[in-house]
């Protein structure tokens, strides 16, 4: 099995083409993640001891010793499943080992995870992990098509390849400023702001999420997509723009229309 190349029509009629992660990337993910997580397993077992009063007294099975390793247990749970909806949601898509190995979870759609699809597809690996050593989740993904596993199916999300090494918020503030953006002489009266609804603000919100972490070609494609869609909203002339203009324009518009839409 190997890595795939998806082509992704989002609800905005904007293609995105991305690279399924395979069995391999996924793996050293999870074993980076549950790395981690033993880690900080350890560190609360050994103040777990403390609290106790030290492995002597953890010996004795005490009604209280009982009731703090029940405490702790539930945590390891919590802990377990948190881990990876916290950082998935918070870092849109990406745990610390998916980070590293350079891959994301997004939606079906190409937008960032929701919280909820994060809860439901990380409940899913108490499917995934069945009879043991998540032998349905690797069987499921070797034979799906996307390399989808149990939960990735149940609530709609994909795992994909981004080129390494990106920083999702800092590379696009860094772009920002290294471009001058946002233009000052693109001018946006009001009457044409109300030209934008949900539909255009939804592809603007994707155009910027998608932005860094797509390949030249692919970003050339939805910039041009994009900007058929957006420009005439601003009585904005498409030809004979180069595609780093296009860009800046695109960038600029979403700039100046995110403190009025971005509610989220």
């Amino acid at each position: 099995m190997s890595n795939e190349q998806i082509s992704i029509k989002t609800p905005e009629y904007v293609s995105l083409q991305f690279q399924s992660a395979n069995i391999g990337s996924r793996a050293v993910a999870f074993i980076i993640d549950t790395l981690i997580i033993f880690i900080i397993q350890i560190i609360l077992f050994f103040l777990g001891v403390f609290v106790i009063g030290g492995f002597e007294t953890f010996l004795l099975m005490s009604e209280s010793n009982f009731v703090i390793m029940a405490i702790i247990i539930i945590l390891y749970f919590i802990i377990n499943y948190g881990y990876y909806i916290f950082f998935e949601y918070y870092w849109a898509g990406q745990t610390p080992g998916k980070r590293i190995t350079g891959i994301r979870v997004i939606q079906d759609s190409g937008h960032n995870i929701t919280l909820l699809a994060s809860f439901i597809r990380n409940l899913m690996r108490l499917v995934d992990t069945l009879p043991i050593g998540y032998f349905l989740g690797i069987i499921t993904i070797f034979f799906h098509s996307k390399n989808k596993r149990i939960g990735d199916i149940v609530s709609g999300t994909i795992v994909v390849h981004e080129r390494p090494g990106k920083r999702r918020d800092s590379r696009f503030e860094r772009l920002i400023r290294n471009r001058n953006l946002p233009l000052t002489h693109l001018t946006i009266e009001d009457g044409m702001m109300r030209n934008i609804k949900d539909k255009e603000w939804d592809i603007l919100k994707l155009y910027r999420e998608r932005f860094i972490h797509l390949s030249r070609k692919n970003r050339k494609q939805m910039t041009n997509q994009v900007a058929e869609i957006i420009f005439p909203k601003f009585q904005i002339d498409i030809t004979g723009k180069t595609p780093e203009e296009k860009e800046d324009i695109l960038l600029t518009i979403y700039l100046k229309m995110q403190k009025e839409w971005d509610f989220e």
